[in-house]
């Protein structure tokens, strides 16, 4: 057991000033108290307040606007092309090297 680890467990009370253990003993318990709860309010008026709430988010968002959709669209759609031509030629190339060997 190093020196962190010691001193660790003597400040949790593990272990005595010599750094002896501590016999067992149960640890006290806390009784945590629940606060009395409201009154919870009516689901149609919780879904209301929620609609709002989104409402007033989605009115944070920064949306796009056309020209940066067109572009961001455009450039997935040309690597999207990218890709397949590649994996249609690395297909093309690999059948074509299996076929010559097996003939």
């Amino acid at each position: 057991m190093n020196r962190e680890q010691r001193r660790l467990l003597q400040r949790q009370g593990q272990l005595n000033a010599e750094g002896d253990p501590v016999a067992n003993r149960p640890a006290p318990r806390s009784v945590a108290r629940r606060a009395p709860e409201a009154k919870r309010a009516s689901v149609v008026s919780r879904f209301v307040t929620y609609m709002r709430e989104v409402r007033i988010e989605l009115g944070k968002v920064l949306w796009p606007k056309r020209k940066e959709v067109v572009n961001y669209s455009s450039v997935v759609l040309t690597t999207l092309v990218l890709l397949a031509l590649l994996i249609f030629a690395l297909n093309l190339v690999f059948a074509k090297g299996v076929s010559y060997l097996f003939r």
